[in-house]
């Protein structure tokens, strides 16, 4: 196989380009197993093919990988099948042999030659999924595997804890994309569905617009502001996404998926919510309302709310905050109950989803139905 041999102080490597099926059938799949109990995900006997696939992969004590996710390769499968533009696999897939291979220079070309395979195969140090993934789209579309080649770096002559050592720096030390810094790209990236790129375009103008009632009150980037903010953009994303599918006929079919429309209403429902809550709206020293928490049901309740034909429209013969505010205005009632102290206690649960639940359960029944 054509190799450039590549020198980095007392080391060599060597990088390859691999068709995606001459690849698969060089590398061995092995997870790190003890034997003492640990539940293995899934079994050769399973209905699923990629549990059967997981179930059939070596394991040993002496193995670095862990067990491969069902879950994470199904979601590498779909990207493969759903990126047309994009690379399927842009970065290096890292491959081991404790073998010294064997390799021959082409001509005056020190750094390109001839690089032979190992006797045993490659072991995989990290693209372990990628290549799981790779190998269930090929089962799918054999003739679209002949259109990858996959970039490979190749490591030899070294022993297996070489080969761990690499996997654990590379999985301690990676940079991960926060997801809430995520949620700023999805609008731009095409291979997401309609209803998520709209949901991000919608918090995107909830953080930027000036009339957002949570304009530069959400944590875009996941850290540290000097600026209180109120909610995680992940966290507000998730619920808009929910608003958008859960009522897909008004967002995606009446408003064609326009973001200006579909943002115009969720701010003017939060204007509402504002004006109606006015005395505690903003004061997280004492109250607990324009918490994450909170602001995550208050969401969820625009939820049943838009599924109201006659509010929905009454609003769109005349947009206004005030359609909402009719509606919900039994809720200043309530304001006392969002205090500190006692929160928990009024609003009882075991764990933030199940305290959303809760208090959307509780905004509701002050409206009635």
């Amino acid at each position: 196989m054509l190799a450039t041999r590549i020198r980095q102080k007392d080391g060599i490597f060597y990088f390859v380009s691999f068709k995606a099926k001459d690849l698969l059938s060089r590398v061995r799949f092995t997870s790190r197993f003890y034997f003492e109990g640990e539940t293995i995900e899934a079994d050769v006997d399973s209905e699923d093919p990629i549990a059967r696939f997981i179930g059939k992969v070596e394991r040993s004590e002496k193995a670095f990988q862990r067990l491969l996710s069902r879950r994470k390769v199904r979601e590498i499968v779909n990207f493969y099948e759903s990126a047309e533009t994009q690379p399927a696999i842009p970065g290096s897939i890292l491959l081991f042999s404790e073998e010294v291979l064997n390799f021959r220079p082409l001509g005056n070309f020190q750094s390109v030659g001839d690089l032979h395979d190992p006797k045993s195969g490659f072991l995989i140090i990290d693209g372990q999924h990628r290549l799981a993934g790779l190998h269930f789209f090929g089962l799918k579309n054999p003739g679209l595997l002949d259109q990858i080649e996959v970039p490979c770096v190749i490591f030899d002559g070294k022993t297996g804890d070489f080969a761990a050592e690499m996997f654990v720096i590379i999985n301690s030390t990676q940079t991960r994309i926060n997801r809430s810094h995520l949620i700023d790209l999805l609008d731009r990236i095409s291979a997401y569905d309609d209803e998520t790129r709209l949901a991000a375009n919608i918090v995107k103008k909830l953080y930027d617009e000036p009339s957002s009632p949570l304009q530069y009150k959400i944590n875009r980037l996941g850290g540290r502001s000097r600026q209180e903010k109120w909610i995680l953009q992940a966290e507000l994303f998730n619920e808009i996404k929910k608003l958008v599918v859960q009522n897909d006929q008004l967002f995606m079919k009446d408003f064609r998926g326009k973001a200006d429309r579909a943002f115009e209403l969720v701010a003017d429902y939060l204007k509402a919510v504002r004006t109606v809550m006015e005395r505690i709206w903003g004061s997280n020293e004492k109250y607990k309302f324009t918490s994450s928490v909170t602001l995550k049901a208050v969401i969820r309740a625009l939820g049943d709310l838009t599924l109201r034909d006659d509010l929905i429209e009454k609003w769109r013969a005349n947009p206004s905050p005030r359609v909402f505010e009719k509606v919900i205005a039994p809720w200043a009632e309530l304001q006392d109950e969002f205090r500190n102290e006692g929160f928990y206690e009024r609003f009882p649960a075991k764990g933030q989803i199940e305290r959303v639940r809760v208090i959307e359960q509780r905004l509701l029944r002050q409206i009635g139905d």
